[in-house]
């Protein structure tokens, strides 16, 4: 879930409680692709910690051994950007060739994750504890945009803290379900996006 959306807030997305979101064009009951229902949890927004980086990489060697066929394995979201204060939740991206839960949730399933969105072309598995974020993507538009959002913050000192200052803000409210704060941030994360993208142009930018 950058809430990831979060960047996926854009285009009709929304959190699903990490930095990369979740799609509600599956349907309008959450049921119909949020595992378990709605979760109240409290938004808390840290400092930046180093430790964040080695507990991705322990997560990487878990996923790569549990989908050997996956093409790339990317740490994303706010905790991949230094600097950036954000929830302690690890997001990873994991780029899928014809996404199918059948053959990719089992593997991940024996690895301690437990499945948590399910969409067309999306996945989400986490860790019992919440605090890793396994995305399993099958489309490019998507797999781009969190890339890019992360390669642009940490490019962009002065996004980078207008985007923090915006989590922190919406962080002092109360939230029913952490959707509603991923879905508040959703035009901060158009502005910012826009300025990436525009970057990107610039300087040919390119995920591969």
């Amino acid at each position: 879930m950058f809430g990831l959306l979060c960047v996926s807030a854009i285009n009709g997305r929304v959190g699903g409680g990490g930095d990369l979101g979740t799609r509600r064009d599956v349907g309008n009951d959450t049921g119909d692709w949020l595992v378990g229902g709605r979760e109240p949890r409290k938004v808390e927004i840290v400092e930046y910690q180093a430790e964040w980086v080695r507990r991705y990489e322990l997560e990487r060697q878990k996923i790569a051994a549990a989908l050997p066929h996956a093409i790339a394995i990317e740490h994303v979201g706010s905790t991949s950007v230094p600097g950036l204060g954000a929830k302690p939740i690890i997001d990873i991206q994991v780029e899928i060739k014809g996404l199918d839960e059948s053959r990719d949730i089992p593997p991940l399933g024996a690895a301690g994750y437990l499945l948590r969105v399910r969409e067309p072309n999306h996945l989400m598995v986490r860790t019992p504890a919440l605090d890793v974020h396994v995305h399993l993507w099958a489309d490019a538009d998507d797999l781009d945009r969190h890339l890019l959002f992360r390669d642009w913050l940490r490019e962009n000192a002065e996004d980078r803290n207008t985007y923090e200052a915006a989590k922190r803000e919406l962080a002092t409210h109360e939230w029913a379900d952490t959707n509603d704060y991923a879905d508040a941030k959703s035009d901060v994360i158009i502005e910012i996006t826009a300025r990436a993208r525009a970057w990107a142009n610039d300087t040919g930018w390119s995920r591969h």
